[in-house]
């Protein structure tokens, strides 16, 4: 600007000179004129004029010019010294300011950056860089950096100063404070030391014991645990929210003002003798809370300046402990009642539990399983017992069986055991470790599976064999399979029943062997029909070829359908014989059972008669006999008897085969059956000299039954016996009671019966009579037979061949026995 205002006063100077030059010119060259003419115009004097005032104008603006330039270089060189003069002052603020223990950040409003005045010490872990130290949350603690960060937004939004004392991570103290002044809001960073700095530590751990002790106090009341703290008088100071609910108070401050205990007073008093310093109190105790009985764990500490407890409520535990120990003997119990060996090792390996199957599948004795061998260990066991296969490596095989306990999914393995036994092997790794080892034996198993593939093998080799036709047919009505029968009966082809071919087919093949209604078509509908229930079907068909066939319609598994088909021509035919013969042996049968009943009511009242004179002319009333007339009136008399016997036997059998038979009922008197019996029989035996011994030690006094059936049965017996006992021999009669049965038996020392004559002994009219004395009609011994099974009884003979014969006669004593008999 000086120069420029030196330029122009330099140009109006050269103006001026020239004017002045100009004038003087103009007036000489005036003069000059003048000299000769004197009068000017009047256009020259207005220029002259015009020039004379724009030179004074000039030289009246230099004039200011330099008068204004003076006194800007005067403001100049005062603006200069009191430049130099706040410098100098802002030189000694910052000496004031700047400190190594101190540091201001400085804002001038917002959205403008912050300047950083300053550097704390770097033992403090502030940053020395002003990027780095703004960054609070890289060198304070995370609780000092959030504190600080909040109240700095606070005191550049809403202008509100602080005072705080915040922690670097490296443990210094550090207060800060944050004030406005003149729009700006500065923050002052101090390091303390010495006194403050341990003063402020103290309230540093203060505030941070008071915000964990808050904290730890409001997890206290979040959790469902009643919790206490008591003085050294043992009166409670704080309660948490559980504590309030257990003992039904409405707030903490009531629970405190009223002493409301949780335990009674004994609970207390066990709590309070049991509780040291050194050993803190845990112990299940029982209260009661909202009027049920509970069972609380409860946990109780002391300190010098009280006691604080805890309770847990264990009553759900306990039964569900109760709970899962029942379950687990039930299991247990369940799993040892399996057939299926199981054994259970738990996470260190070792045996936990093995049911019976287990133990009997490795014949493993007691003291070994109680020891709770491992693993390893009872593989090895196993090993030298010769239990276990034997693979090409024992190690590598052994490592592979323990792997499971490393596995996560379960792997089943066969093994084959040196005794011949297939086992299934699963192994089925717990969550919380161990091992549940599952031994599925699988021996009978692999016999079945080679026995059915053998089995189906023979079955089609034998269903190939079978005269009977066989056809088996899917759901879909196509044919499965047949044999060379069916198609023979048929007069189909091998390539006309290939599998896959459908019914239809085969029944258009088969429609001219037959004509009916029932035929293929009718098979074609049942086997492809939708009916929900699939029934056999059976029938017959006779063939335009004059066959005779017999079909069965059989449901097979998966839908399919089985057909067979038998040529019964020639039964047919034999049967319709049997048919013819069988109704004429009917007609006989009637025809002898008639004559039979007819005889024998005719015979009877003859017989009877013949017996009646017999024995009147015995008598002395009718006169003396010469020797030869009363032997033959004895004749007389003995053949009577035995014709009226057969004859009575006859019509016993009759009214059993009709079942009109009642018996009578009642208790009969062993003792006194047996006695009659021997009476009845005693002559019988004199004639040959024979002995009767009888046996009733082991006999009961009484049964039940029909006693004349009985008695009979007894003599039909002796009679048997005496006809075929030798002379001079032994005929044995017994009683006894055998478990439910009361057993008579009678013995003889005769030639016994033959083994293929056995079976024909209580057949009607079948003697067998070779050794005896007399041949009689065959009967007795079907009446024995007869009799026996009214009373619900069986018939046996015992002995051999050929050194004598013991007939047994079994009566059951816990059967009702009925009074009529069956047919």
């Amino acid at each position: 600007m000086a120069d420029g205002i030196k330029r122009i006063w330099r140009t109006l100077l050269t103006g001026t000179a020239l004017v002045s030059g100009g004038l003087s010119a103009s007036a000489g060259q005036a003069l000059a004129q003048s000299s000769g003419k004197v009068s000017l115009s009047t256009l020259e004097v207005v220029n002259f004029a015009m020039v004379i005032g724009a030179i004074s104008a000039a030289m009246i603006s230099a004039i200011w010019l330099i008068r204004e330039r003076g006194k800007i270089d005067n403001e100049n060189v005062g603006l200069r010294a009191a430049l130099a003069d706040t410098n100098a002052k802002l030189s000694r603020y910052q000496a004031l300011i700047v400190d190594r223990d101190r540091q201001i950040v400085v804002w001038d409003g917002v959205g403008m950056p912050a300047e950083v005045l300053g550097n704390l010490s770097p033992e403090t872990g502030a940053p020395q860089k002003p990027s780095d130290f703004l960054a609070f949350g890289r060198w304070l603690e995370p609780r000092s950096a959030a504190s600080l960060d909040e109240a700095i937004d606070t005191l550049r939004t809403q202008a509100a100063h602080f005072d705080l004392i915040v922690e670097t991570v490296r443990g210094h103290v550090i207060e800060a404070q944050g004030r406005v002044s003149g729009g700006r809001a500065f923050v002052r960073f101090v390091a303390l030391s010495n006194v403050r700095a341990e003063l402020a530590t103290l309230s540093s751990e203060r505030d941070r014991l008071l915000a964990s002790l808050d904290t730890f106090q409001a997890l206290l009341d979040v959790i469902d645990m009643p919790v206490w703290l008591r003085g050294v008088d043992s009166q409670l100071l704080w309660v948490n929210n559980a504590y309030v609910h257990a003992v039904e108070g409405s707030d903490r401050q009531q629970v405190l003002d009223g002493s409301m205990e949780l335990l009674g007073t004994a609970a207390r008093e066990r709590v309070r003798a049991s509780v040291t310093p050194e050993r803190p109190f845990l112990d299940k105790l029982s209260t009661v809370i909202h009027g049920h009985r509970r069972f609380l764990e409860v946990a109780d500490v002391k300190t010098p300046v009280g006691n604080a407890g805890l309770a847990l409520d264990i009553s759900i535990a306990e039964e569900l402990r109760e709970e899962l120990k029942r379950t687990l003997r039930s299991h247990a119990e369940t799993l040892d009642h399996l057939a299926t060996p199981v054994a259970i090792f738990d996470r260190d390996q070792r045996l936990q539990f093995n049911n019976q199957a287990f133990q009997q599948l490795w014949e493993l004795d007691t003291p070994f399983l109680a020891s709770r061998p491992d693993n390893g260990e009872f593989l090895e066991r196993l090993r030298v017992d010769g239990k276990l296969p034997e693979p090409h490596s024992w190690r590598d095989w052994k490592e592979e069986v323990l792997s499971v306990y490393r596995a996560v999914e379960t792997t089943p393995h066969l093994w084959h055991l040196p005794d011949g036994q297939t086992l299934n092997v699963f192994a089925n790794a717990h969550p919380q470790g161990g091992v549940t080892w599952v031994f599925e034996n699988l021996t009978e198993k692999v016999d079945l599976q080679t026995k059915y593939n053998t089995l189906l093998q023979v079955q089609g080799e034998t269903i190939d064999q079978l005269a009977e036709g066989v056809a088996v047919f899917g759901p879909d009505g196509k044919i499965r399979l047949s044999n060379p029968s069916f198609r023979a009966l048929w007069g189909l082809t091998e390539q006309e029943v290939t599998p896959g071919t459908h019914i239809r087919k085969i029944a258009q093949a088969c429609e001219p062997s037959y004509h009916g209604p029932e035929g293929w078509k009718f098979f074609a509908g049942e086997i492809t029909g939708f009916e929900e229930e699939r029934r056999s079907r059976e029938g017959r068909i006779e063939l335009a070829t004059g066959l005779i066939l017999d079909y069965a319609m059989v449901p097979l598994p998966n839908g399919q359908t089985m057909i067979a088909f038998v040529n019964v021509t020639d039964s047919v035919g034999a049967e319709r014989m049997l048919t013819e013969k069988n109704e004429a042996l009917r007609k006989a049968d009637a025809l002898k059972n008639e004559f039979v009943q007819h005889v024998s009511y005719e015979l009877r009242t003859p017989l009877t008669n013949i017996i009646g004179f017999t024995d009147l002319l015995k008598t002395p009333g009718t006169g003396d006999l010469n020797e030869r007339q009363a032997e033959y009136l004895d004749h007389i008399s003995t053949s009577s008897s035995v014709l009226l016997t057969i004859v009575n036997d006859i019509l016993d059998l009759a009214t059993v085969d009709a079942g009109i038979m009642r018996l009578d009922a009642g208790t009969v008197d062993i003792g006194r059956l047996f006695a009659e019996a021997a009476d009845q029989i005693s002559d019988r035996l004199k004639e040959n000299s024979l002995r009767l011994e009888i046996d009733t030690t082991h006999a009961p006094a009484e049964m039940v039954g029909d006693y004349q059936r009985l008695k009979q049965i007894l003599f039909k017996l002796l009679m048997n016996a005496a006809n075929f006992a030798p002379d001079g021999s032994v005929v044995r009669l017994g009683c006894a009671q055998d478990g439910n049965s009361i057993v008579f038996s009678v013995s003889d020392s005769g030639p016994g019966i033959p083994e293929e004559a056995r079976k024909d002994v209580f057949a009607r009219f079948e003697t067998h009579g070779q050794g005896g004395r007399r041949r009689g009609a065959g009967l007795g011994l079907s009446i024995v037979q007869s009799f026996v099974g009214l009373h619900h009884g069986t018939v046996a003979i015992e002995g051999g061949e050929t050194d004598g014969t013991t007939i047994v006669c079994r009566f059951p004593t816990d059967r009702p026995l009925a009074r009529q008999a069956a047919q």
